[in-house]
């Protein structure tokens, strides 16, 4: 069903007297809109003219309220899909979120509540939702909560429905409560410091070196990683702008793309949090530099093959990197190397979990990882205990003191100092 959400913009109404309908009562309602057009909505089969005044008069208050509802024969599965079509696919940056959105309505929602009107959906039925869901998964009742709540509130916006019906309704006593934005992060799932420098020397020959850098050490996502450009580095300053990341676009099909770039196209951010200015250390930094001599090289080697996008992880070819290039690579240097079997994204946990346990500020490396305000759980040697986050900001100092720095002679600042000015298109 299409929703036409014009309908909701009118600036002016008239409700007319309670004639008889096909041997009932009814009455008509026109809404009025600025472009001069009216539409007729026809309220009728009351038994009697008493009822059917009542029923115009509780109308003529809905009317004045705001609250009165312009789409009356919406059902849930339509009003849900529209929901993830015009908010949600509009809203998200990428597919996997959207993806988990969809899931929910499509798989969890829609197959109990979807025929039901949602004029008619009431607390008890919300309820009975939650509790289903709850019998067959927690973690799922909660993401069905969620949008119900979510989708629900946007039904109001819209005047779709008077009131959001899941507003005030708990999942069941034992789902326990999750803690607003809580990040519990397992040491067990991370690596030393000692680790860290293993990894760091032994993925030096491999096409992953960068990636692992910008994981470990500065703690950005996977497809951050692969979206960064040589654009987004202030060389003077030595900071990183992320700007964006490299994903599939929602509602896209392969064949709309080149080959082999369906998965590569340059999306925002996954939050609003997660665009940030970091600082980036000596140690990466330098590793950037001596990146893009290579890339240099590259380009005036395959001038007519080369695709100077300016990523800084790409192939010979300037090709961005596909969000699973670093796989094999990865888990062999584990192997190879006696290092824990870790994934990849707790790399990232490690990078946090290093601050967090050099008494670095939980505030600024919430800002830093690119989360919203949230409290940080860390589980040390199977002792919880939390972390509050309060208002400092700074991260240099654990940089300075903490990330491995090399020293630079003389004669590599000379070269890097050309390097640099050979980059004054990307400043």
């Amino acid at each position: 069903m299409i929703i036409d959400l014009s309908l909701q913009q009118y600036v002016d109404w008239e409700v007319k007297p309670v004639i008889p309908i096909k041997g009932k009562f009814g009455y008509r309602v026109v809404l009025k809109y600025i472009d001069g057009t009216e539409r007729t909505q026809q309220k009728s089969g009351f038994r009697t003219e008493k009822e059917s005044n009542a029923a115009r008069d509780n109308t003529i208050g809905k009317l004045h309220a705001g609250t009165y509802i312009v789409y009356e024969n919406v059902k849930v599965s339509d009003f849900l899909e529209f929901w993830l079509k015009e908010d949600i696919c509009k809203r998200v940056r990428s597919e996997e979120t959207y993806a988990a959105y969809s899931n929910i309505v499509y798989n969890h929602i829609i197959p109990i509540l979807g025929n039901k009107k949602m004029s008619a959906v009431n607390r008890g039925d919300v309820q009975k939702l939650y509790n289903d869901r709850a019998e067959y998964s927690v973690s799922v009742s909660r993401l069905v909560k969620t949008v119900m709540n979510v989708s629900m509130n946007y039904a109001v916006e819209k005047k779709i429905i008077a009131e959001n019906p899941a507003v005030g309704i708990n999942l069941p006593k034992k789902v326990k409560k999750k803690e607003y934005h809580a990040r519990s992060i397992d040491t067990q799932k991370t690596l030393t410091m000692d680790q860290i420098l293993i990894l760091l020397e032994a993925s030096r020959d491999t096409p992953i070196h960068m990636q692992i850098l910008f994981n470990v050490l500065m703690g950005l996502r996977r497809r951050e990683i692969n979206g960064v450009k040589y654009s987004d580095i202030d060389y003077i300053n030595r900071t990183l702008k992320l700007r964006r990341q490299l994903g599939k676009k929602i509602n896209t099909k392969k064949e709309d793309f080149p080959p082999k770039t369906f998965t590569k196209q340059e999306l925002g951010l996954k939050t609003p949090s997660s665009y940030r200015d970091i600082p980036i250390p000596d140690y990466v930094f330098e590793a950037i530099l001596q990146q893009r001599e290579v890339y240099e090289r590259n380009k005036s080697r395959r001038r007519s093959q080369f695709q100077d996008s300016g990523y800084v992880c790409c192939s010979n070819y300037g090709k961005p990197r596909s969000k699973d290039f670093h796989w094999k690579y990865y888990k062999k240097l584990l192997a190879d190397n006696n290092l824990p079997d870790i994934k990849w994204h707790h790399l990232r946990s490690t990078f946090c979990t290093l601050l967090l346990k050099n008494n670095f500020n939980p505030k600024a490396v919430s800002k830093l990882m690119g989360h919203a305000t949230e409290l940080i759980t860390l589980d040390v040697y199977g002792d919880n205990r939390e972390i509050i986050a309060d208002c400092v900001d700074e991260i240099q100092p654990f940089i300075d003191e903490v990330l491995p720095i090399k020293e630079v002679d003389k004669q590599l600042e000379e070269e890097l100092l050309e390097i640099e000015v050979s980059a004054e298109d990307y400043f």
